[in-house]
């Protein structure tokens, strides 16, 4: 469902993407060039990329850096979000959340049960912002990746997508920490 506003003008976001993974290694790493690959041909810029393990407190850690980091906006992870005992990137993701996206993940569940039906319910895909930037978890799947960018991202993070998006909001994430 596209609504672009085409009188509008396109604003780059500066986006991080983080790989969790035991096993990858930046050469072998399909859903970090994936998503990479996304969103630069969206006219968006790579900020940072990385790979850490499947340890909550490393993946915590990362994200608190690029957090804190006035050149990242957005932080989209890929990998350890299933439910197996070294799944833990939805709980260091929440380990540093302000807000979560309750709705994120609920979207993302629509759009992968139209492409693999109950299997959708094995993933725990979340979203959330903190320090001002927004904070994405998906599967390590391509498919998942690819699924996630083009039926949500792609369009949240576009300035021009109408009735309302991520981008408009930007001044306003942090406005609870400013001085009055």
């Amino acid at each position: 469902m596209s609504r672009i506003d085409e009188s509008k003008q396109f604003i780059p976001v500066r986006i991080a993407i983080l790989t969790v993974s035991d096993t990858r290694g930046l050469e072998d790493d399909r859903s970090g060039d994936t998503l990479v690959q996304r969103l630069t041909d969206a006219g968006h810029m790579l900020a940072d990329r990385a790979i850490v393990k499947d340890e909550r407190a490393q993946i915590a850690e990362r994200l608190r850096g690029w957090i804190a980091d006035p050149e990242v906006d957005v932080v989209i992870s890929t990998g350890g979000t299933g439910l197996t005992g070294r799944d833990v990137t939805v709980e260091a993701h929440r380990d540093v959340y302000e807000k979560e996206i309750d709705a994120f993940g609920t979207v993302f569940t629509m759009v992968s049960f139209n492409k693999i039906g109950t299997s959708a319910v094995q993933s725990r895909a979340t979203g959330g912002v903190a320090g001002g930037t927004y904070l994405f978890a998906l599967p390590g799947s391509t498919g998942a990746c690819k699924d996630a960018w083009d039926e949500i991202l792609g369009w949240q993070l576009d300035y021009r997508h109408r009735p309302c998006n991520f981008v408009e909001i930007f001044p306003r994430l942090d406005e609870h920490q400013r001085r009055k």
